[in-house]
């Protein structure tokens, strides 16, 4: 009997365990088929906020913040973003050691034995952990470190800047409205990168100075950061391995007939690879450039050939037929009756433009202007009284102005007092562009800030000098030799850097004629904005420095530094003597 009641017992166990063990499969299968829901729909969520276009990040200004944000979203890591440091500075030398306070502390402490004093820990470096120091940086310079929008240089140096980070640079740095100067040394730039930095630099309204050095590119297109719509005054292409290529495109840069750069005021090209070919194309860059004040081409591969081009457009060249074309146009242009006049064009005054009636520029007028000055009360004095006109003294008045518009008439077709408007404005703009490097800007004379007066008024467009016209040598006065059209050359170039080339005795003798014709044309022809070459650096060339040209060129030199100082005289009249002199 007991083993006819185990059966069914077992059986019915059996059964039980069964059906707890398949109510358990069934609640972890629910479980895993919800868990299974909630992360498909999770994914879905995600790929949706994928899909999403993210909302466009808009610069505020302070660099390190919009510089970070901006690597972050093109997809940096947070160890892949340099960051953004203070440019280190050598610190200032301390003070000495104030004498009365040692005598102060001796005679305290008595016979008190005194403790030698520790050496204080070193200044004039930093340390960094291992390799922190070669990891990439951004270094700034700020007028307030306190105040994060007051970045005014930025210096990126040994570390390659690709296409990513050029674009992060093109969105914050227009945005900075005190940066005035960028520094790329070593960045492994391509054509791409330096045509996307030209595309935005524009933009920086305040920068002045860029500098690109060891940057080699094959295509060496940096003639596109100095183009016609550049800002920039001083500019820096050292050691970039720039050929005859690059060199002749950095001159069509410079100036050709028709276009001029009219912000650039120094320019370094020194540790490249420009020859004679290149050296050429450089001057014939200048040859209607009358903005550039400072050129360098050291250390390249110039001879007599690139020399003798230069020392032609110091001194006077003729004017090629595309040039004579050019300048035809704009005596047309200028002579056009479309201009507004007080008076019919006449035959002398074909090629003047109207002239304000007021002094605005605080110069003394010379004669020219004081007859027209006349002339133009004389007028005045017919529309007042009509009675005048019946007088003698009419014809008399018609004969003074034919006299005095011959007068004005001279060689090339420009008059004297267009001379004089032109000698003006040179100076006007020589003083603004200066001016514009240190934040200010000139009109007529006057000193302003921002181009708004005291009272904080915008300036009428009256008072803007025409810089473009003022300063077109094209206008300048020619002379006619040999059926060819000759004119003055570059007398606004003042420092020229030619040191550690190739030339020899015949390039400095070319060199010599076209200081020795500034000189000369100075004296006949003095015009305060265009002094001349005043400074030239000619060391480790192909020529003994006791050669008579090099002495020549030395001893003139020397009188054309402003910084010279003749040598005393004495009392009897005659110059004491200076050792070494």
């Amino acid at each position: 009997m007991f083993a006819a009641g185990t059966g069914p017992s077992q059986g019915a166990l059996i059964k039980s365990l069964s059906f707890v063990k398949k109510v358990k499969m069934g609640k972890r299968m629910e479980k895993a088929l919800k868990e299974k829901a909630a992360a498909s729909s999770t994914s879905q969520d995600a790929a949706d906020d994928e899909s999403k276009t993210p909302e466009p990040y808009s610069c505020t200004g302070m660099f390190e913040q919009d510089f970070t944000e901006l690597c972050r979203r093109s997809g940096l890591q947070q160890g892949e973003i340099p960051p953004v440091v203070i440019r280190p500075k050598r610190p200032p030398t301390p003070p000495p050691p104030d004498p009365k306070a040692q005598t102060q502390v001796s005679a305290e402490d008595g016979e008190e034995e005194q403790k030698e004093p520790e050496e204080p820990k070193p200044t004039t470096y930093t340390t960094k952990d291992k390799f922190q120091y070669f990891k990439p940086t951004v270094q700034v310079e700020m007028e307030n470190e306190d105040k994060p929008a007051t970045v005014t240089e930025i210096y990126i140096r040994g570390w390659k800047v690709d296409d990513t980070m050029m674009g992060v640079l093109k969105q914050c740095l227009p945005t900075i409205e005190k940066l005035h100067t960028l520094y790329f040394w070593n960045t492994g730039l391509t054509e791409k990168t330096i045509a996307e930095l030209a595309s935005f630099l524009p933009q920086c309204s305040n920068l002045k100075n860029l500098t690109l050095d060891g940057n080699p590119v094959l295509e060496e297109n940096f003639a596109l950061l100095i183009g016609d719509d550049s800002l920039l005054a001083n500019v820096s292409f050292r050691n970039n391995h720039i050929t005859d290529k690059g060199a002749e495109m950095i001159g069509k840069a410079l100036s050709t007939a028709k276009s001029c750069n009219k912000n650039l005021i120094s320019l370094n090209l020194s540790y490249n690879k420009i020859t004679d070919i290149g050296a050429t194309h450089i001057a014939n860059g200048l040859r209607m450039n009358r903005v550039v004040l400072s050129l360098s081409l050291a250390s390249n591969q110039i001879s007599d050939t690139g020399a003798k081009k230069l020392g032609e457009v110091l001194s006077r060249f003729p004017l090629t037929h595309e040039e004579t074309v050019e300048r035809r146009k704009l005596i047309r242009e200028k002579g056009s009756p479309d201009r507004k006049s007080p008076s019919p064009p006449s035959r002398g005054r074909a090629e003047s433009k109207d002239r304000p009636g007021s002094k605005g520029s605080g110069t003394v007028l010379d004669k020219t202007d004081k007859k027209r000055d006349k002339s133009s009360k004389k007028k005045d004095g017919k529309k007042s009284d009509k009675d005048k006109d019946d007088s003698p003294t009419k014809s008399k008045a018609m004969d003074a102005k034919k006299e005095k518009e011959e007068d004005k008439t001279v060689k090339g077709g420009a008059k004297k007092d267009d001379k004089w408007k032109k000698g003006v404005s040179k100076i006007t703009m020589l003083v603004s562009v200066v001016a514009e490097m240190q934040g200010t800007k000139t009109a007529k004379g006057k000193k302003t800030v921002g181009g708004k007066d005291k009272k904080g008024a915008l300036l009428p467009e009256s008072e803007t000098p025409d810089v473009v016209e003022a300063i077109n040598p094209l206008m300048d006065s020619v002379e006619n030799i040999d059926g060819q059209l000759w004119i003055p050359g570059n007398r606004a170039l003042i420092n020229l850097n030619l040191s550690r080339n190739q030339i020899s005795e015949g390039g400095f003798k070319a060199l010599l004629l076209g200081v020795q014709y500034q000189m000369t044309l100075n004296s006949l022809q003095p015009n305060p904005a265009l002094k001349g070459l005043m400074r030239i650096s000619l060391n480790k060339n192909a020529i003994s420095p006791s050669n008579d040209a090099v002495s020549k060129l030395q001893e003139l030199m020397t009188t054309r530094d402003p910084f010279y100082k003749p040598p005393s005289q004495s009392p009897d009249g005659d110059s004491q003597s200076h050792g070494g002199q």
